[in-house]
């Protein structure tokens, strides 16, 4: 039998795709222009159970680009470890050939390019080909479909239906289980109303209501898929009541609770479960640092911080896979057990390149239906871009200044503060800025554009706070999204200084003198987690901007330097 830490090492380089020769079986066939659904799908099957992970898909139904980071730093044990590499040291690590299939997929070097020549990726009736293929090849009976959360949120019609357009496809889709971050933006009434009515499992073991500490929502859930037991234990994103505005669920408190998830695993190896599954919203590092906590995890499905990785990562004898975001991929898992325990693993990540894959019809059918009633807006273009706009990475990317540049301009600010959210499309030089690029970039419940002053004090503690959220050393302090992108205002952060030190050089970049601490600022952001915060939504002030100006380029941002990383 091969160990696990054989299989890893297989694994990573197999899931990578590569060969001696340089090309891996995608890269082969894509430089070949023979990219086809069946390279996607092909697997070598193994055991009886197949468990399918989808996650942080941000309401996004369509295909669409999304650039990878080019920088993503991790700190402490984790720094210069998996998912922390990115372009050249990720193709390393994997083993990807420059310029494959796999290399525009899962880096962002030599984007707009590859971008061309292989096309979009995501689509849920894509997704649903897949998932229906797998279904046919293995039967019904042994395949589990685990939704990662991160589902509801991220489109105007996601935002316009309160998430139901989302709920109806994963529906359709027989999604068996989910977990939750964003979904709680839409307040703990409509999250319970969902919740109790879905046929797709919500599972969140470490959300409890505050005044008697009970359970919110149901634990785990255990299933029978391919005569094996799977006990799956639903892990909601801990700092949600941090990360969003708290008076959306007042009365829940979140956390790790990383006893309950050990009392969990010990229930469920009690009531015959043979593969435990924590499917979690934690962030990759945070995982990492549980998996070595607790014991009896024989797979951490991990979501949040939005990281594709070819091959998983093991920590003792917990397998840790990464499956992206935005639909680019799913995450298929074959187990054999024996003697009521895992005895092997096999593990893809498969891309999903929409022009290689056929719309699932019935799909793409509910598909057009919910998206009907936005579709003309939707479609109605604002502007063009000469620039490649991104947002992924630690700290600003193009379409981040893009929507700082607009709040700079539309509120008569000095200085702009926009969140380090991961999610939202690419862009491609001569693309359209569409209301549906606008709002995918910004579709929240809070999205009030603010206008006050802040002394630069003020200005240095917020970022202190964001960079502390970011790089704290500990994982379970971490909160797993990117720094708040700054417009106006440029500063130097060492990441591997101690709370409070790690910010500096702060500068007015209008007249090039350092931000004063004593002196006043006007200062315009949104996604403030205060309720009441008065002010435009933030996409009609992008929308304003983008049509006065037409055609967007954005310079290269060399406001904020990185020290010691």
């Amino acid at each position: 039998m091969v160990s696990r830490r054989e299989f890893l090492q297989a694994t990573a380089a197999a899931a990578a795709l590569t060969a001696a020769s340089g090309l891996g079986p995608l890269g082969r066939v894509a430089a070949q222009q023979k990219l086809s659904q069946a390279d996607i799908l092909r697997f070598d099957p193994l055991g009886t159970v197949t468990i399918l992970h989808v996650t942080d898909i941000h309401a996004q139904l369509m295909p669409l680009h999304f650039r990878e980071p080019s920088i993503n730093l991790g700190v402490g044990e984790a720094r210069g470890q998996p998912p922390h590499l990115v372009d050249e040291a990720f193709r390393r690590f994997y083993k990807i050939a420059t310029g494959s299939a796999d290399a525009f997929a899962l880096t962002s070097d030599d984007f707009v390019a590859l971008a061309r020549n292989y096309g979009q990726l995501g689509g849920m009736d894509r997704v649903a080909t897949l998932v229906r293929a797998i279904r046919a090849e293995r039967g019904d009976d042994k395949v589990l479909l685990l939704d990662g959360g991160d589902t509801w949120q991220g489109s105007w019609s996601a935002l316009q239906t309160k998430g139901q357009d989302m709920v109806d496809v994963m529906a359709a889709l027989k999604t068996d289980a989910m977990t939750a971050h964003w979904e709680f933006t839409l307040g703990a009434e409509r999250v319970k109303e969902i919740a109790e009515s879905s046929s797709v499992a919500f599972l969140a073991q470490n959300i409890r209501d505050k005044e008697w500490n009970e359970p919110v929502f149901a634990p785990r859930k255990l299933y029978e898929k391919g005569g094996v037991k799977v006990a799956v234990i639903g892990q909601a994103l801990p700092r949600t009541a941090v990360a969003n505005p708290r008076w959306m669920f007042p009365d829940w408190e979140f956390g790790i609770r990383e006893e309950e998830i050990q009392k969990q695993v010990d229930e469920a190896r009690m009531e015959g479960a043979a593969i435990v599954v924590l499917l979690s919203h934690n962030g990759f590092d945070v995982d990492r640092k549980l998996a070595a906590r607790v014991k009896g995890l024989d797979v951490i499905l991990t979501a949040h911080t939005h990281d594709a990785m070819p091959g998983m990562v093991q920590v003792a004898k917990t397998m840790l896979v990464g499956s992206g975001s935005h639909g680019k991929f799913v995450s298929r898992l074959d187990i054999a057990t024996k003697d009521g325990k895992v005895s092997d693993i096999r593990f893809k990540l498969m891309p999903v390149f929409s022009d290689a894959i056929a719309p699932d019809p019935e799909m793409a059918a509910l598909i057009k239906t919910v998206r009907a009633p936005f579709a003309a807006d939707l479609a109605r273009e604002i502007g063009r871009t000469e620039s490649l706009l991104y947002r992924r990475g630690n700290f600003n990317g193009t379409l981040d200044d893009l929507i700082c540049d607009a709040m700079l301009s539309q509120r008569d600010a000095e200085i702009a503060l926009s969140p380090g959210f991961r999610w939202g499309g690419t862009l491609l030089p001569g693309d359209a800025i569409t209301w549906e690029a606008i709002t995918n970039a910004t579709a929240i419940t809070y999205p009030n554009c603010y206008r006050n002053e802040m002394t630069g004090a003020q200005l240095k503690e917020i970022l202190e706070d964001v960079a502390d959220n970011i790089f704290h050393p500990d994982p379970y302090f971490q909160g797993g999204g990117d720094m708040v992108r700054t417009g106006g205002m440029g500063y130097a952060i060492d990441v591997g200084k101690p709370m409070g030190s790690r910010i500096s050089g702060l500068t007015h970049l209008k007249s090039g003198q350092p931000i004063d601490a004593a002196k006043t600022y006007v200062v315009a952001g949104w996604a403030s987690v205060n309720e009441g915060t008065q002010g435009p939504p933030i996409w009609d002030v992008v929308r304003d901007h983008v049509a006065a100006t037409r055609t967007v380029t954005i310079k290269p941002n060399d406001a904020v330097k990185v020290i010691g990383a």
